[in-house]
This record gives structure tokens, C-alpha cells and sequence, in this order.
């Protein structure tokens, strides 16, 4: 894995849009349709606790949260509440992908492709 402003490249493939891999290792697009609420707040689409409902279901071991490559996705205080039910690191999206590729807990990594 590798990444740049504005894009990620995982098992070869380029993203120029924030992911989620999930627990079965498949990607899909960050859909920021239930965040887009909070951009006037934040100044930019922040991730909330209502985009995160889906880690109930998949119940990952640890969640990765890539915060853009100068680390300045904003977080609403329900997306808080949600992380601290997982064991959660969160730290700007070039240091996610280090500790992705050592990982062996089953995990979830929504990553962040700019700020």
C-alpha cells in the first residue's frame, strides 16, 4: 500500500476517494452522504457516528482510521462515542498504512485520501 494527497493504492489498484477496507478485505468508496450534514460545522465533511453504524455488524477487532495525509479529518463527538466501543487508532493516513500491512487482527481502515 501507498498513498499521496488525493489518492491510495491497495493490492495495486489506485483510489482517488477515501475507503473503508473492510473485514473481509474487500474496498468500497467512503460514502459521506450521512456526514455531509456536519461540513458547514467543520469546515469539511467530518466522519460521524451515523457513517460508522456499520462496524456494529461487522465487529472488527481494531479499527484504523487514516485522518488524510497531514491528519486533519475532523471527527463529530457521536463517531467518539462509536470508536470507544473498539479498540481504535487513528492517526494521519501514511502511518495507517504501515500498521495495516503488520496487522493480523481482523480489522476495519477507513482511510482518508486528502487534507
Amino acid at each position: 500500500m501507498k498513498s499521496e494527497f488525493g489518492w491510495i493504492e491497495i493490492d495495486k489498484v489506485r483510489y482517488d476517494h477515501d475507503v473503508i477496507i473492510h473485514t473481509d478485505g474487500s474496498v468500497t468508496r467512503r460514502s459521506k452522504k450521512k456526514s455531509k450534514a456536519f461540513k458547514t460545522s467543520y469546515g469539511h465533511t467530518p466522519l460521524s457516528g451515523q457513517e460508522l453504524e456499520f462496524l456494529v455488524k461487522e465487529h472488527p477487532e481494531i479499527v484504523y482510521i487514516g485522518t488524510g495525509q497531514y491528519g486533519d479529518l475532523p471527527l463529530t463527538p457521536d463517531a467518539d462515542i462509536i470508536l470507544k466501543q473498539f479498540d481504535t487508532i487513528i492517526q494521519p493516513t501514511p502511518d495507517i498504512i504501515g500498521l495495516l500491512e503488520k496487522e493480523q487482527k481482523s480489522f476495519i481502515a477507513l482511510i482518508h485520501v486528502t487534507c
